[in-house]
């Protein structure tokens, strides 16, 4: 027996398990990508697959909207693959465990991939069914959105013919998401040198974070574990003698960082006074960041004497130098837009290997000098301190259309169904929208779907309820579009 197979709509959520039990992680897409074929394939629909893996589904309107302008339904296949770190999965091969409680589908102790899951299970359920009345759709489906929006920018979008577009990547029911931030990647490298030494080795661990999506959830007060721990190493050298091995933390650089670790070698006395530090420190920060994240923990394992090749003091000093002045969180909120994040930075990864430590920012912003302001802030640092940095995954903002049919549509469809309007907002996230409406003239785009709690963390859930009563909006809204 399937999971959801109670969970209305059934096609929907049908859809949407099947495609959980495929591996479908950024840069991992084929095998998803070739299951959307197959569907194609099996339902007799032409189809585009390019070389990148994203697809497009072609079917015809229905009687009486034959001639009606093209409609693209929209939205991307891969997911971010986050865990718990008492739960053993392998994203590469493992599809995922789901589970029911209540009006929550979940998926025990990893991210769930309804960003942006469902969006293909929508999809997937309106070109099966021979009852939706429609225009001519264009559903397209692209990969790796969460690592740069890499399929968005390398697509060729001549193979589409419709101008009225349906992004389905919102995870707030009632919201009509009319424009987005832009934003990059900012990878800095610091090259690091190395000594022999003998001592205490211990690993210190920040975890027990709330995390969150760095676009959505960076207003809403929580802590970045590698952020917290520039802060602890710097601390700790008022405190106590210490080298430092190495310093790791995060996956992804578009999820607030739940955990991070430095590897230290010291010595018996001042192992003492690490350990006590700690206990201080997360005292201390779970009173900071009340509400958030109260399950902060400081955690500090003895490995004993070790004999291991550590950083020189002066490489030591730029890594913790690096990570105290690295931009975290809010840099400026929009002084047009009551309540919008204007522009935003997250220390999402952090690594170490024998000669460089790599650290990688997402950057956001609604304003392109804004954006390139805080990416050449960490540009100047990374080269000052000896490193070399690159600007990845560049994509533009998606801007505020004044004039929107299809806004206007919807928003009498949404109206007439629920008697109230919905929000039309622009949001602090990064959509593939933007990308299309650079590339596509006249396209007329709107973001919507259904409500997500806690995207990019293991604790992820989708709504049951609202993802039912977005899909009974969406099929009224294709039914709407006749002209």
């Amino acid at each position: 027996m399937a999971v959801l197979e109670n969970c209305e709509p059934k096609r929907v959520f049908h859809y949407f398990e099947e495609i959980c039990k495929i591996p479908h992680g950024s840069g991992n897409t084929k095998q998803i990508s070739d299951y959307l074929v197959q569907f194609a394939k099996d339902h007799g629909l032409k189809y585009v697959q390019d070389e990148m893996n994203n697809v497009v589904i072609y079917k015809p309107g229905t009687k009486g909207y034959e001639n009606a302008p093209t409609v693209i339904l929209q939205g991307h296949m891969d997911m971010v693959c986050e865990k718990r770190p008492d739960v053993e999965h392998d994203f590469t091969k493992d599809g995922l465990n789901l589970s029911v409680e209540g009006d929550y589908v979940s998926a025990n102790g990893t991210t769930l991939g309804g960003d942006d899951g469902i969006a293909v299970a929508y999809g997937l359920a309106v070109l099966e069914s021979d009852t939706i009345a429609h225009p001519p759709l264009e559903v397209f489906i692209t990969v790796d959105e969460e690592i740069g929006l890499l399929g968005a920018v390398g697509f060729d979008c001549s193979v589409l013919k419709g101008r009225r577009f349906i992004n389905l990547d919102s995870e707030a029911e009632g919201s009509l998401w009319i424009s987005c931030a832009g934003g990059l990647s900012g990878v800095s490298h610091l090259p690091v040198a190395r000594v022999e030494a003998k001592g205490q080795k211990l690993n210190v661990k920040i975890a027990g974070l709330m995390g969150g999506h760095s676009g959505a959830e960076i207003d809403k007060n929580r802590a970045n574990a590698n952020a917290l721990l520039g802060t602890f190493l710097y601390g700790l050298k008022k405190k106590a003698d210490y080298e430092l091995i190495s310093v790791q933390g995060g996956q992804k650089d578009n999820a607030i960082t739940r955990e991070s670790v430095a590897e230290l070698l010291t010595d018996a006395e001042n192992a003492e006074t690490v350990k006590a530090y700690a206990v201080q420190m997360q005292e201390a920060w779970r009173e900071e960041y009340a509400g958030t994240d109260e399950g902060i923990t400081v955690q500090v394992t003895d490995e004993g004497e070790k004999e291991v090749r550590v950083l020189h003091p002066t490489s030591k000093e730029k890594v913790v130098f690096y990570l105290m002045n690295v931009p975290y969180g809010i840099r400026k909120m929009s002084g047009t837009i009551s309540g919008l994040v204007e522009t935003s930075s997250n220390i999402g990864i952090l690594t170490t290997s024998e000669d460089e430590v790599m650290a990688s920012s997402s950057i956001r912003s609604s304003v392109e000098t804004a954006r390139d302001a805080l990416s050449d802030k960490i540009e100047y640092l990374t080269e000052f301190l000896g490193g070399e940095y690159e600007r990845q995954g560049v994509y533009p903002a998606w801007e505020y259309r004044k004039e929107s049919p299809l806004r206007d549509k919807m928003v009498e469809i949404y109206e007439e169904m629920y008697g109230e309007k919905p929000n039309v907002v622009a949001i602090h996230a990064g959509l593939e929208c933007g990308l299309f409406y650079k590339k596509m003239d006249n396209l007329d785009c709107v973001s919507l779907g259904p409500d997500m709690k806690d995207i990019h963390t293991s604790e992820e859930v989708l709504s049951i309820s609202s993802t039912e009563r977005v899909w009974k909006y969406l099929v009224k809204v294709l039914e709407a579009l006749k002209d």
